[in-house]
């Protein structure tokens, strides 16, 4: 049975760089479009010519790409009233931008005709029509048309809503985009329109471009191509004004894996995930943890009993196999944990765990640690270490004897304003390497860079290695305490070393101390890795 083919079409670099705290530059614009067509999307929303600069140069820019499947689309409006289109500035803006196809929108609710054109009903009509005939005999290619708040408009006064639609049809639109523009349309009555839409006007080709003010985004979208769209708008990550578009990775994903329809070139949907990472990437944001199909947490399995469902059969508590969409299954390691989240984790490093009194010990001490405050959710590093320590595999490389800070706030005013410090604190760190001790200091901007160079300067004579150990970040949290007086700090460092990203924990009163226990397990943990890697290399035992 052939599987019907949905359109995709991508407004990330228009509408959803609309969003607050979203400001994509010209090669962000240009990036995202590569990665689109690398995907298999239909259209790409590039922007629209004549509102910026920037939209300006993309289309110019744009023309440079070798895109292998996507069509670019130039966005904007309709002709002002008492214009004509040939007189039209926007217009000929959308003309001399060359897209390959050409998308603008009008109003098709009495509200905003009346109140924000201030036109009558027939002038508006006329607009539409007009515009679009224009384009489509200037351009010579295909030319959609976005019916802003259709389904406002539909539910105030469907007769005009309707009448709207058809005069789009009549004057040349391929496709009619039916919008949700303040996204609290219901799925029930978004359905009836669509049914009615399509009963009126049987040769319509229609879109779906809603928002998600009401949650509903991703629903309504579904069910509108249930009911006929073959179309759907939308943005990587549900970025957009207000509270976003609908969010295409999770339309993707559900029209695919769930409702059986063809959307994306054949194994490209394996590369979801990724694109999702690289448009948070180029935002700048740290995107939702449990963002359905994509995010890191979205399929995490924390508690035991699901841990060991899922390692009889995924399908007790995944919806769908991670894999088709380029994620991945975590398991997490917490006071929730039981034994199966230990074998699922680690059984495959340390056979030890087959023991279930060493299974007992180790989820009695993250249970006393998370009471404590720590947390080993995202501290893989400090964890292999816990257990390493009850299974008698903990060999420390070195021996931590003390450290010290020095900061320029201690010097007297004199001091410090003739000093040529610039800000930097002075850390020393002496650690024991076998029977040898070693002193090191170091300046660093902070405490912790101060005491991560120091101890790394401690270690490189006897381990090179640790010059390929990078902090890479730091975070901070204050533990509720029923003690307010000595309220702690749990502190998370993320280091890279050799191709891995691993996390430490550390939890003191002293936000000082903390770190440095965590940065000391960092060591740990790397260095016995290191020897770890080289010992089973030099035995001929490693397996690659």
């Amino acid at each position: 049975m052939t599987r019907k083919k949905i359109e995709i079409y991508d407004t990330t670099l228009r509408d959803g760089n609309q969003g607050e705290g979203v400001n994509l530059s010209l090669g962000d614009k240009l990036d995202i479009t590569q990665a689109l067509d690398g995907m298999g999307v239909d259209y790409v929303e590039g922007g629209w010519p004549g509102s910026n600069p920037k939209d300006d140069e993309y289309f110019t820019r744009v023309r440079d790409l070798d895109l292998k499947v996507l069509k670019v689309v130039a966005f904007g409006s309709t002709r002002r009233s008492g214009s004509k289109p040939a007189d039209d500035f926007f217009l000929q803006k959308l003309i001399d931008a060359k897209p390959d196809v050409t998308c603008i929108f009008g109003k098709t609710w009495d509200l905003h005709v009346e109140q924000a054109l201030r036109v009558s009903p027939d002038e508006n009509l006329e607009m539409i029509g007009s515009s679009i005939t224009h384009l489509v005999e200037s351009t010579g290619r295909p030319v959609f048309y976005d019916a802003e708040h259709f389904f406002d408009g539909f539910r105030s006064d469907p007769g005009y809503a309707l009448v709207s639609l058809q005069v789009a049809v009549d004057a040349g639109a391929q496709r009619v985009i039916l919008c949700d523009t303040n996204g609290g349309i219901m799925p029930h009555d978004l359905a009836h329109a669509v049914r009615e839409v399509r009963k009126e006007i049987p040769a319509i080709k229609l879109g779906i471009h809603v928002h998600n003010d009401g949650g509903l985004a991703v629903a309504n979208t579904l069910r509108a191509i249930e009911e006929g769209a073959i179309q759907v708008h939308g943005t990587i990550n549900g970025i957009g004004e207000r509270c976003g578009n609908v969010d295409l990775t999770s339309v993707l994903a559900n029209l695919e894996l769930k409702l059986g329809y063809d959307c994306l070139p054949e194994g490209n949907l394996e590369n979801l995930t990724n694109l999702s990472k690289k448009v948070w990437e180029y935002l700048g944001i740290e995107g939702p943890s449990g963002q359905p199909f994509v995010g890191p947490s979205a399929f995490a399995h924390k508690g035991g009993i699901h841990v060991s469902a899922v390692q009889r059969n995924p399908e007790t508590y995944e919806h769908v196999d991670p894999e088709l969409i380029g994620n991945a299954r975590k398991i997490l390691i917490s006071e929730l944990a039981g034994g199966s989240n230990l074998r699922a984790k680690l059984a495959n490093r340390y056979p030890e765990l087959e023991d279930g009194n060493a299974v007992k010990s180790i989820l009695e001490e993250v249970q006393d640690k998370e009471h404590a405050g720590y947390s080993f959710e995202n501290a893989d590093g400090s964890f292999d270490l816990l257990v390493r320590r009850h299974v008698n595999k903990f060999k420390a490389c070195f021996e931590p004897v003390y450290y010290r800070i020095y900061s320029p706030s201690n010097e007297t005013l004199e001091q410090s304003e003739s000093s040529d410090s610039d800000g930097l604190i002075e850390a020393s760190v002496k650690v024991r390497v076998a029977d040898e001790l070693h002193l090191c200091a170091a300046e660093g901007h902070g405490p912790v860079d101060a005491l991560n160079k120091a101890l790394q300067k401690s270690l490189v004579e006897i381990f090179p290695v640790v010059l390929d150990l990078h902090l890479t970040d730091y975070s901070v949290k204050v533990i509720n305490s029923t003690q307010e007086t000595a309220a702690k700090v749990r502190v998370y460092l993320e280091h890279s070393f050799e191709g891995e990203i691993f996390g430490t924990v550390g939890v003191n009163v002293d936000i000082i101390k903390a770190s440095w226990n965590a940065l000391v397990e960092a060591y740990h943990y790397a260095l016995m890795q290191h020897v770890e890697f080289t010992d089973e290399l030099n035995s001929g035992t490693r397996e690659d």
